[in-house]
């Protein structure tokens, strides 16, 4: 590696030499002002110091960076080379799918199909697949675990063989297998280095540790100083396959934190505050790094707690720069010190090592929180941004039912708040009335305090103490404890907590992704019985960081977020309207009201368990064998082959259309004739609203289709389980029980329908109300494209790739927004799909569109085919009456790299057009040789 900067340095760390890209060259050339830059942007930095090259990165791109500027950051694109890729399997198997789609491509157009591998190391962890059918204590001598294991594989095999001839046929390409945790958590405690090396010319290179992956959530690993951020399994795709992220130069906002957290209070109140607070500030785009006296109260678990929600309060990171914290987890979690010490030296080296009383970096700007005022919360009822205080719960959730229908309202009129119940009527006689806010689910899941020791040992001890007073959980209580690792069952089990939460209904069930992605599994019937009766606002309570509606479950609308050891106190409690600041939980075996201040463990219990329970070797030796410690995916037959044999009775894995009729070039971009409008939706509407990843209806057009090819309903298993199959998941968009289209309109009633429908203008549609599906069917064979209007935060949420795709297959050629989430933006753009902003102080509403409109959409575009960067899109919308609305519009593709893949369609087309070529220069001077 060449460096026109002299920047080239060596590190020798317990006798082994290194090459490192010094950012301290570029102070002693007085290029910037590096000493000065936030952490994050230092990492963004060395890594286009390391990669120049003249094309991808040029010398300009190091000094523009090196001088950015706080106040107000340069708007110009700038290329990031991330030093691995993370993948889940829901998230994951899509992108495999692509890439065995466009080996069959390039061997279509006469390239080399072996050309298509990952070039960075590429990692899945099946994680999603897990499905809470069984809890409790199991059936038959059998645990829930081993049901849903054994139920995972039946649903899943098909999915698995694929990751199976994906891991024997790709390059850089591994599984981690079922059954051994979240994404995450496996991240955190195993997969990151905190620095990377590679080998190559007889050198060895260290660099940050830093990666994308295909969700959201990978934020955790900020926690830890490794540089990381969800992406769209698009972006992922193309970074596999050698290319840069490119972004625009990021504002860095400051986050300081002082004091320490009260006694009585968890990292999950932490985060909830944080998230509040980072919401109303607004950071979408931005990165936010954390500094101050009050980083050394945290732990690194604590701090991934916090980076794990930066989706949910929008920002980008949520980064945490490596300091002696960040040393000692990578001791305690069985790193071996040739690991820790590189890290130790290459980081400070490099100006990159934390230490307190430190001159702070300079910022866009700053926040500050006194984590001694942080208190108990739980977030909800459908957003995760809408803390409320434990104290508050019972009230807000009561105002709530009446508030008019939306974010924080359920628009229940006066008659109903007060005066619904249904009765249960369970086994052995068992009968309760329930009434809003029953809570029917209690679940003790998701990476973002699965992978804290201290949450997860005060839920036990809550369970024990508890226990002790002869307390349990309400029988209408679905309950469920889904570790991110198998470390966490190793610690509950030597500390005997797993028996306490065993008699609470906490049962293992199961090590991955379940109730916070929506495998939360059926409801028992006597339960679904008594919501209907009632028609009732039943609740959940779940340690995770997404609770928007129609997430966890169709037929719990209210849902809250809440610490481990809160969700075992609302199991007991049975209901989000018992006050579990001033009422009791229940009554213990004396016959004396037993109250959550008297089961509440004290921190030094939590340290003095975790202390004893705990310790490095417990890591080092689940992960062991992590690739190969699952005998049943040991079993899954392997098939390798350059190219995938696919199977067209398959109901999981489909060739998808996305390179159908592609050529050797693109054609040039178009106006958009015609469109009519197939959703007019309003704010905060997320991914999983627009590509749900729960549970199939057996009515819907998923659903039926399913059914069309005799897949029985149990065996449908989930939306994000389906990914690899385009058939299924067309149909599934829009598909959310709860996404509320202002086209579905009731006219005789004025009400909107809930769920996948819209009012169908299509010649064959006739004006009725169907389902997105079909109609978006009939607008396809009529020819007529089709536009999806919306309002603020459009897909906020998981960095979810179908929800783009769907989009695209269904015919929507333009997403037209108040604004949009990040990631989503990105994706639509890689699909192709045009993302138009409404001007400042704009909206569907106050243009006057009702979304019966046709448009036509000038898509202006260069010589070469390209559009202009952010430029005034105009649109035209004629009414059914001729009249019409000219409005303009902020075209959201952002960089020049963005135009060149709306020039070529989408960005997998852009890469395969780019190898293709490289595969025809290889041939010719081979031929030439």
């Amino acid at each position: 590696m060449a460096s026109p900067f002299n920047a080239k340095k060596t590190l020798t760390v317990r006798g082994t030499t290194f090459t490192y890209f010094d950012l301290g060259a570029l102070v002693q050339q007085r290029i910037g002002h590096v000493e000065r830059l936030p952490f994050s942007i230092k990492v963004l930095l060395e890594s286009m110091l390391r990669h120049v090259d003249g094309f991808v990165v040029t010398q300009d791109d190091v000094v523009g960076l090196a001088n950015w500027n706080a106040k107000s950051p340069a708007k110009e694109e700038i290329p990031f080379m991330p030093g691995r890729v993370v993948l889940q399997d829901f998230t994951g198997v899509p992108c495999v799918v692509d890439l065995a789609a466009m080996r069959d491509a390039m061997a279509r157009l006469g390239g080399d199909a072996g050309l298509i591998n990952p070039l960075v190391t590429c990692d899945l962890v099946i994680d999603h697949s897990v499905q809470v059918d069984a809890f409790g204590a199991g059936t038959g001598g059998r645990t829930a675990l081993t049901i849903n294991a054994e139920r995972e594989f039946e649903r899943n095999m098909e999915r698995y063989e694929f990751l199976k001839w994906g891991q024997q046929s790709l390059s850089n390409f591994t599984c981690v297998p079922p059954a051994t945790g979240i994404v995450h958590q496996v991240n955190l405690e195993y997969l990151a280095k905190g620095v990377l090396t590679r080998t190559a010319g007889g050198e060895t290179v260290a660099y940050p540790d830093s990666c994308v992956g295909t969700d959201s959530h990978t934020t955790m690993i900020n926690g830890l100083g490794v540089v990381g951020w969800g992406v769209g399994g698009i972006e992922a795709e193309a970074v596999m396959l050698g290319q840069p992220i490119y972004m625009l130069t990021p504002e860095v906002i400051g986050f300081r934190l002082k004091g320490r957290l009260p006694e009585g209070t968890t990292a999950t109140d932490l985060v909830l505050t944080v998230t509040q607070m980072l919401r109303k500030k607004g950071v979408v785009d931005k990165f936010v790094e954390f500094f101050g006296e009050g980083m050394g109260a945290l732990s690194v678990p604590d701090r991934a707690t916090i980076a794990n929600m930066a989706p949910e309060y929008g920002a980008t990171m949520g980064f945490f720069p490596v300091d002696q914290s960040t040393l000692e987890y990578l001791r305690f979690t069985g790193r071996d010190e040739a690991t820790v010490s590189l890290v130790e030296s290459y980081c400070k080296a490099q100006g990159l090592f934390w230490t307190p009383g430190a001159p702070e970096p300079e910022f866009t700007d700053v926040m500050e929180l006194d984590l001694s005022t942080v208190q108990p919360s739980l977030a909800g009822p459908k957003r995760p941004q809408d803390r409320v205080e434990l104290k508050n719960v019972k009230a807000e959730f009561v105002r709530a039912l009446a508030a008019p229908l939306g974010n924080t309202g359920f628009g229940l009129p006066a008659e109903k708040v007060f005066g619904s119940f249904g009765t249960y009527a369970g086994g052995g006689g068992q009968r309760a009335r329930l009434t809003h806010g029953a809570v029917v689910i209690a679940a003790i899941t998701s990476c973002t305090n699965t992978s804290n020791p201290d949450v997860l040992i005060a839920a036990g001890l809550v369970a024990r103490k508890a226990r002790e007073k002869g307390l349990t959980q309400r029988p209408w209580v679905k309950t469920s404890l889904a570790p991110g690792s198998k470390v966490v069952t190793a610690y509950l089990d030597r500390s005997g907590l797993s028996a306490d939460l065993d008699a609470l209904g906490f049962n293992t069930v199961g090590y991955g992704c379940t109730t916070c992605i929506g495998n939360s599994g059926p409801l028992p019937e006597e339960v679904e019985a008594a919501i209907k009766e009632g028609d009732l606002v039943a609740a959940s309570v779940l340690s995770g960081n997404r609770n928007f509606e129609g997430r966890v479950h169709p037929s719990v609308k209210a849902n809250y977020l809440a610490s481990p050891p809160l969700c075992v106190a609302y199991a007991i409690a049975g209901s989000v309207c018992v006050d579990l600041a001033t009422e009791p939980l229940g009554t213990g075996k004396d016959g004396k009201p037993v109250f959550l201040r008297e089961i509440w463990p004290t921190q030094a219990e939590v340290q003095a368990v975790k202390a004893e329970c705990l310790s490095a070797e417990q890591f080092r030796k689940e992960y062991a064998n992590v690739f190969s410690g699952n005998e049943t995916w040991n079993k899954v037959p392997v098939r390798k082959s350059e190219r995938y044999a696919w199977s067209a009775s398959s109901t999981y894995i489909q060739h998808p259309p996305y390179f159908e009729g592609m050529t050797e070039s693109p054609a040039t971009p178009g106006p958009i004739r015609g469109a009519r409008c197939l959703a007019l939706l309003g704010d905060s509407v997320t991914t999983d609203h627009i590509s749900p990843a729960g549970d199939i209806a057996e009515s819907s057009p998923a659903g039926e289709y399913l059914k069309s090819l005799g897949v029985a309903k149990r065996d449908f298993n989930s939306y994000g389980s389906r990914r690899g199959n385009d058939r299924v998941m067309t149909r599934g968009t829009f598909a959310n029980v709860r996404v509320k289209n202002l086209l579905a309109k009731d006219p005789a009633t004025g009400k909107v329908r809930e769920g996948g429908w819209t009012r169908d203008m299509s010649k064959a549609g006739g004006g009725k109300i169907d389902s997105i599906y079909n109609a978006a069917m009939n607008y396809k064979r009529e020819g007529t494209p089709l536009v999806v209007l919306a309002g603020k935060d459009y897909g906020m949420g998981s960095s979810r790739d179908w929800a783009a795709k769907g989009t695209l297959l269904l015919g929507v050629r333009a997403v037209i927004a108040e604004s949009f989430e990040r990631i989503h933006r990105s994706n639509l753009v890689g699909m192709g799909v045009l993302p138009l902003c409404f001007l400042e102080g704009q909206s569907a509403a106050s243009v006057g569109l009702t979304g019966e409109e046709r448009f036509d959409i000038e898509v202006p575009v260069s010589a070469e085919g390209l559009i202009e960067p952010r430029c005034e899109i105009r649109v035209v919308a004629t009414k059914p009456d001729g009249k019409q609305v000219v409005f303009g519009a902020r075209c959201r593709i952002d960089t020049p790299v963005e135009a060149e893949y709306y020039r070529n369609g989408g960005v997998l087309q852009t890469v395969l057009r780019r190898l293709l070529n490289e595969s025809r220069k290889g041939s010719k001077q081979a031929v030439g040789a």
